[in-house]
């Protein structure tokens, strides 16, 4: 489980590395929205999802199959991705390599905060992290490979072995 684990850490480093903006408008926020949206329908994945800068959202739609309760998770992985600028799934990977809680390691209350994926930073260039883009409703892995999978077909990026196995 170790090797595993620390495999997908470095694949997700490296999707952090591939995927950043060199600008990012409410106009980018529409089109990305979009764009996780239909990556979602492809795959028939029930989920929420949510583009959001620090002060204001940007795109937020509700796939069938989904309930309040991922308004709710949806927050919390937000919150996640705004207090330490990673996936909210790299933050989960890493503390289950370490094998300390969030609590413990970077006081995130579990009311407040999620480290399960779905989360991951919107990086734009010369600004570092302003935003989110956050999906729930699937299994975690899933609910960020179809963040991560929009994100690299939106910015025409490769994401090549950097892409999680399913």
């Amino acid at each position: 489980m170790t090797e595993t684990v620390a495999q997908d850490i470095q694949r997700l480093e490296e999707q952090e590395r591939l995927l950043r903006f060199s600008r990012f408008s409410p106009d980018d926020a529409w089109a990305l929205g979009n764009q996780v949206r239909e990556t979602a329908l492809s795959i028939g994945a029930g989920v929420a999802i949510d583009i959001s800068l620090r002060d204001r959202v940007l795109f937020h739609c509700a796939l069938p199959g989904t309930t309040t309760d991922n308004v709710e998770w949806i927050r919390r992985k937000r919150n996640t991705v705004f207090r330490l600028w990673h996936s909210s799934y790299l933050v989960g990977r890493r503390l289950a390599l370490s094998g300390r809680g969030q609590e413990e390691a970077h006081n995130l209350s579990l009311a407040d905060y999620a480290v399960h994926g779905g989360g991951f930073p919107l990086f734009v260039a010369d600004l570092g992290c302003v935003g989110a883009v956050t999906v729930s409703g699937v299994p975690q892995r899933v609910d960020h490979a179809i963040v991560t999978d929009a994100i690299a077909a939106f910015l025409k990026v490769d994401l090549g072995d950097s892409r999680l196995p399913d």
